[in-house]
């Protein structure tokens, strides 16, 4: 079967405008739905790594039991959920996989959205060698895959968001998402945070193929 695929074309510019600082201090869930759709590029040395958000997962901060900052648990690693939002928290996990999140909410609450899939558009031909894998549905469709492709690590933790190199922004060549095209459903491998484990805080476009697992 013909992959699905939410763009058309080649690999294009497909930003239009880099989302501001505004856009992450809302509430953690609505960004967690609003980023479904959006770019997020990382770029380095002369090097372009682009991708459509095609699946997120929203984590509350101190009374989710699901993130790491539940109960107000405050560590190094956890110290960059409690800047402004508008930065990305990357963070290692299994000792090898990092994953990248996008802090929300003001400063002291510690929020943010897990960035857990993309639909790949530019630097393909370099996410292929750096997953070592000529399928384009494997290069980004998980958190791990996604750092993986891009060459993310926790060298890019706190990065400015509206500043770079790592950016999130408008996307110029694709509908914009309504409600009724995310899914809900609940997170992803957090079984030890107990009932919190089943909210339905993790969304995807519907339809795409470009997904960490089917909706």
């Amino acid at each position: 079967m013909e992959t699905q695929t939410i763009l058309s074309g080649s690999e294009n510019k497909f930003i239009n405008s880099i989302l501001p600082k505004d856009f992450y201090l809302q509430d953690t869930i609505d960004v967690a739905k609003a980023l479904l759709g959006k770019v997020l590029s990382y770029q380095i040395a002369g090097k372009t790594f682009s991708g459509i958000v095609t699946e997120t997962e929203a984590y509350l901060g101190i009374e989710d039991r699901g993130c790491h900052t539940f109960n107000r648990k405050r560590t190094p690693r956890t110290e960059t959920m409690f800047m402004e939002g508008g930065v990305a928290y990357i963070y290692q996990i299994y000792g090898m996989y990092y994953c990248f999140n996008c802090v929300t909410q003001t400063k002291g609450i510690p929020e943010a959205v897990l960035v857990r899939a993309l639909e790949p558009t530019e630097g393909i031909k370099l996410m292929k060698h750096n997953r070592k894998t000529q399928d384009i549905k494997n290069l980004t469709t998980g958190p791990g895959k996604l750092c993986q492709a891009f060459g993310l690590t926790k060298l890019q933790d706190k990065v400015d968001l509206t500043k770079g190199p790592i950016t999130v922004g408008e996307n110029n060549k694709f509908k914009k998402i309504s409600s009724s095209d995310i899914r809900e459903t609940p997170r992803i491998g957090i079984d030890y945070a107990g009932d919190h484990a089943l909210l339905p805080l993790r969304y995807t476009i519907a339809g795409s193929e470009f997904v960490s697992k089917p909706s």
